[in-house]
């Protein structure tokens, strides 16, 4: 059994912005998009009281809040911030998984100050976060991966909540099937047709007739709903997909026009394959249109795809197949994947516990 800590910073980006702008404070804002067009990339908690949130676009948050105001993003800024965060964590354990700039899973069942309890660890990480940035953020902490990201998310902002193991299996029965961590709406929306409303219904269901339904993810629904999660912390993740896209300024629907940015993009593309010496198999062109729905279109090869020339043709190819559809493109992006395991080196791997 494990002690891990699932360290979130408070509505990151958001936070940030505020920090260096006071007068943002406790006015509604919306990183990224503007109020004519673009998507919210993140959003401050004055915000989402009006229900805006993430990956909205621009025109709906502006209905839900006509007071918000937009921010342009610094990724710069925020990658900088995020690295201060990551030495925090450095000096408690090597075991930190990073998710996002602002989210990573701590191991700390051995840590470097041989603290005997993983609340005090938290404690002390969310004390030095705040010193070196003047940002708050929340921490889960439990035994396994599962459940300490489930409890981050339960006492926000500037909270730590755990889920000790004998309490676990009461959290899970209670906890509504929408806030599953790894349960998408989707298929949050399918169980509930199968009267799976919360943890107790989930684990009502046998592990054949979840395999039945759902694949082999059953399997990992049914083993949550025990409160088992075995993955370990991995820190140094390969990365699935190296890409670069570009979001348009006006929507584009002359197709010279968009094989135009293409060749900017593929050689974006090439730039990062070649700086992280991999190439892959497959390709994937995307393709988000003007009111906002997405489709991609993918290509796998027998050789890998590790030269400009190589990448630009699959990907003019990918986009003349769509040309057809109602083709008014706001965003355009390349990706390529299906490395090989050599790539993805190059690319980065019951006690009774005082929690």
């Amino acid at each position: 059994m494990r002690k891990i800590i699932h360290v979130d910073m408070d509505a990151f980006y958001a936070s940030v912005e505020q920090r260096d702008n006071p007068s943002l404070k406790g006015k509604p804002i919306a990183v990224g998009g503007s109020r004519d067009r673009g998507v919210v990339a993140a959003a401050n908690y004055e915000a989402r009281k009006y229900g805006v949130h993430s990956a909205m676009p621009s025109k709906i948050a502006i209905s839900r809040c006509p007071d918000l105001i937009f921010v342009p993003p610094r990724f710069e800024v925020y990658k900088t911030v995020s690295l201060v965060v990551r030495s925090v964590f450095k000096e408690y354990t090597d075991l930190i998984e990073p998710l996002a700039l602002d989210e990573a899973y701590l191991d700390v069942t051995s840590n470097k100050k041989s603290l005997p309890s993983a609340t005090l660890i938290a404690q002390e990480i969310k004390k030095s976060i705040f010193e070196r940035t003047s940002l708050t953020a929340s921490a889960g902490i439990s035994y396994n991966k599962f459940l300490a990201k489930l409890a981050s998310d339960m006492d926000k902002p500037d909270g730590i909540y755990i889920i000790p193991p004998e309490d676990a299996q009461t959290f899970i029965e209670q906890l509504p099937i929408g806030q599953f961590h790894g349960i998408g709406k989707v298929t949050a929306e399918k169980m509930i047709s199968l009267g799976i409303k919360t943890g107790t219904d989930l684990k009502r269901w046998k592990h054949e007739n979840l395999r039945s339904r759902f694949g082999k993810v059953g399997t990992f629904y049914y083993n949550i709903a025990r409160g088992i999660d075995n993955r370990p912390v991995v820190p140094n993740r390969p990365r699935k997909s190296i890409g670069a896209e570009n979001t348009f300024s006006n929507d584009i629907s002359d197709l010279e026009t968009l094989q135009a940015h293409l060749e900017h993009i593929c050689k974006k593309v090439i730039e990062r394959i070649s700086k992280s010496k991999v190439s892959g198999k497959t390709i994937t062109v995307k393709m988000k249109f003007h009111d906002f729905t997405q489709i991609t279109r993918s290509h796998t090869s027998l050789q890998p795809f590790d030269s400009f020339n190589v990448i630009h043709e699959a990907a003019v190819n990918l986009l003349n197949t769509a040309h057809e559809l109602d083709f008014k493109l706001r965003l355009l992006g390349v990706s390529i994947s299906n490395f090989s395991d050599d790539d993805n080196q190059n690319l980065g791997e019951q006690l009774t516990l005082e929690f």
